[in-house]
């Protein structure tokens, strides 16, 4: 497995297919395998893991992240393997860190697609439902430990039991810190309305009202943000 210097970490990755770059930044409590089937025909794919996920490094000790050092993880790799300008998808914490790239590495990236991005500062009807989940993760740590607090979080998700939850538990320092650096990205309205590249949003299967209202946030302040339900599409209109 191929590895490029992060942002002070070795990050792991891989490519397939030729043509113009697409760069997969998964979530939380998964890998680089979550993208497995999403690689559309026409297109240099390229996926890695975040670090504290898979096959990539994590400073020790490594309790807690920020969006954006994930972020400079992510222009480190683009750099690196030369895959500059691209087009970019991620998924809830993943989103972030696209998001931020946007923000502040203005030319790394031509396009994006985002997947449920958990930007709740926009959403106040979001404080209760994320009090709750918080709480229900607290009582499972104690019940069972990291292990069923991160089954708990997947269940909540529809993923439950398998391949990811076991490639998941393997990863739980990758979790915990993502856990305790969502709510890190500074990201202020007029950051949105000054994106300008084209942007497609989607909401994971099953999202919960507010991580609907928070996706319905972000489009409509990224100018031409568009509303898709459909992976694979929302990224082939973008190459």
């Amino acid at each position: 497995m191929p590895t490029v210097e992060g942002a002070g970490v070795e990050l792991a990755y891989e490519e397939s297919g030729a043509g113009e770059p697409i760069v997969l930044v998964h979530g939380m409590a998964a890998d680089r395998a979550v993208w497995r089937d999403v690689a559309p025909p026409g297109a240099r794919t390229i996926a890695y893991d975040r670090r504290g996920y898979g096959g990539s490094g994590a400073p020790e000790p490594y309790d807690r992240t920020t969006v954006n050092e994930q972020a400079e993880d992510l222009a480190a790799l683009l750099h690196a393997i030369d895959a500059a300008p691209a087009v970019a998808a991620g998924a809830d914490f993943g989103a972030l860190v696209v998001l931020d790239v946007l923000v502040r590495h203005s030319g790394l990236l031509r396009g994006a697609v985002l997947v449920g991005p958990p930007v709740f500062q926009l959403v106040a009807a979001s404080l209760e439902p994320l009090s709750a989940e918080r709480l229900a993760l607290e009582e499972a740590l104690r019940e069972g430990g990291r292990e069923r607090a991160i089954e708990f979080w997947l269940a909540e998700r529809g993923a439950n039991g398998g391949e990811r939850l076991e490639r998941a538990r393997r990863d739980a320092i990758g979790f915990f810190a993502d856990y305790g650096g969502q709510a890190t990205l500074p990201l202020a309205r007029k950051d949105l309305r000054d994106i300008d590249v084209p942007v497609a949003i989607l909401d994971p299967p099953d999202a919960p009202a507010h991580v609907r209202a928070a996706s319905d946030a972000v489009a409509k302040l990224v100018p031409g943000a568009r509303r898709e339900d459909d992976l694979a599409a929302a990224l082939q209109a973008l190459l």
